[in-house]
């Protein structure tokens, strides 16, 4: 495994942040959904404090990031962390970045006294899944998850 450090993202780096952003929607299929800008991310991340991000380090470069945030569960009367987005640059997978990201993010929920450290993955990505899985992660076959957007989103605000 490469020597790999981490460092907390800073308002400083909104276009990296913005880059792996791109980076995953592309690779997931989903660039032509994007409007995120990295003014978007700046005021979410940085201004509002509703999300975090920490990035991979390796030689001086960020090699791969974890895009996260606080949700709470009732049952548990404790936080829980939320994976929004993790992503390593296809030349640097395969060489535990992935892993000490997750480890790293796992230490943050126990150290914040999380009841849960949970993420979503798509269907079809297999070796993400396979991964996970050999993490000890393990899928909520029993729950499903429901989305309201775009014009849904507005006619049932009203």
């Amino acid at each position: 495994m490469a020597n790999i450090l981490f460092r907390q993202a800073e308002r400083k780096d909104v276009d990296l942040i913005f880059e792996f952003v791109v980076a995953l929607a592309t690779y997931e299929n989903l660039e032509n959904e994007l409007t995120v800008t990295p003014q978007l991310l700046e005021d979410w991340i940085f201004d509002k404090d509703r999300a975090e991000v920490i990035f991979a380090v390796e030689d001086g470069k960020e090699v791969g990031f974890a895009f996260y945030f606080y949700n709470f569960s009732t049952v548990l009367g404790r936080p829980g962390l939320y994976l929004e987005d993790l992503f390593v640059l296809p030349e640097y997978r395969g060489h535990g970045h992935g892993k000490a990201l997750l480890k790293k993010l796992a230490k943050t929920a126990v150290e914040k006294n999380c009841g849960r450290f949970e993420w979503v993955c798509l269907d079809w990505n297999k070796s993400s899944i396979d991964f996970y899985l050999s993490l000890g992660a393990k899928p909520l076959d029993e729950w499903t998850t429901y989305r309201v957007a775009d014009d849904n989103l507005l006619e049932l605000a009203k």
